[in-house]
Formats: C-alpha cells, structure tokens, sequence
C-alpha cells in the first residue's frame, strides 16, 4: 500500500479546532493544489475566499441572518458563532462560465473537487480540515454578503486549524454496499 493509499484511508474530518491556523505559504500550496481538480476546457471555474480573525465574527453575523423571522436569542447566538469554530474558514465559490462543451454541472464537479484537494492538502500539511455546508451554503443573504455574482455558489465553507483532540475513525462501508459489475443493459451484479 502507497503512502497516499495510507494517507486516504486514514483520513478524518475533525470538528474540534483551534489556533494556529495554517500559515499562508501552506494555504498557498493547498491552493495550488486545488487548481489542479480536474477542470474540462480549463475554465477554472471556481474561486476561494480566506476568512480569519475579526472576519470570522462578520461571517457569523451573515450566517445570523439566515435564521427565520423569531428565532430566539440561543438560535441567533448559535449562529454567531458557528465559525469561531476554526481560526480560518475558507469559503469554496464555484463560478461556472458559459461554454459550449462544458455543462454547468461539470463545472460544479470541477469545483467541488478543487474543495476536496484543498482539504486533502491542509490534511497532510498536519492541520484538521472539516467540509461543512448547510442552509448558510444555499442562503441569498450569505452569497450577497460574501460578494457572490450572479450564477456563483458556495460549495461549501471549509474550516482549518490545529487539531484539539483527534476525534476516533468513522466506520466506512465495505466496498459490496457501493460497488457493482456492469455487464450489459439491466444487468449487473455484485462486486
């Protein structure tokens, strides 16, 4: 088994995070490495926004105003300071172009795939990364806060930092639950 293989199936997303944040030559490098996702036509259809320090409290008052009309105090602290979690957030934007050849969904993929470099780099520079979305990734507000144009998304808000404490290994499925055999129209069978 390679040290990649090792590498891959022993990674973890890790909720607990605290200071230091990496520092911007290994944030630059993920970078690098996210721009190598695969990317049809070479539209480089995604961007990245580093948030930290003060920022993250602005992120959390956008993140506020995502909670319905009522919500009580707790809901809106919570809310607050949901990405003080980490001392970085980094904010994945697909911002797909028109293109005759290209889906839009490609593009997506292209993206998203970028965010799974960006954490799979951060995760071997030795800092804990978690991919966290949720309503706040889909929420008008949020993309007009975080300067989104038109046709852009989030994909989602990577959080990084030092690790607290290493949280045990999530049971993953065998390989049979997800994995068939094609063999012809309406046939397959077990891997």
């Amino acid at each position: 088994m390679t040290s990649v293989t090792r590498f891959l199936l022993d990674k973890t997303s890790e909720p607990r995070l605290q200071a230091p944040a990496p520092a911007r030559d290994v944030v630059d490098t993920a970078f690098k490495c996210a721009a190598r996702a695969p990317d049809h036509a070479l539209l480089r259809p995604w961007r990245y926004l580093v948030i930290e320090g003060d920022a993250l409290e602005a992120l959390g008052e956008l993140f506020a105003q995502t909670c319905p009309d009522g919500a009580s105090e707790q809901e809106l602290e919570k809310a607050r300071r949901a990405p003080l979690r980490a001392p970085m957030v980094i904010v994945g934007i697909a911002s797909p172009r028109m293109h005759p050849k290209v889906p839009e969904v490609e593009q997506l993929m292209s993206a998203a795939a970028g965010m799974s470099f960006l954490s799979l780099a951060l995760t071997a520079a030795g800092y804990g990364v978690m991919w966290r979305t949720g309503g706040v990734a889909y929420h008008p507000a949020v993309y007009e806060g975080l300067g989104l144009r038109t046709g852009e998304s989030v994909v989602g808000f990577m959080y990084t930092g030092t690790v607290v404490n290493a949280k045990p290994p999530v049971p993953r499925p065998d390989t049979e639950q997800f994995v068939a055999v094609w063999s012809g129209p309406g046939r397959s069978e077990a891997w």
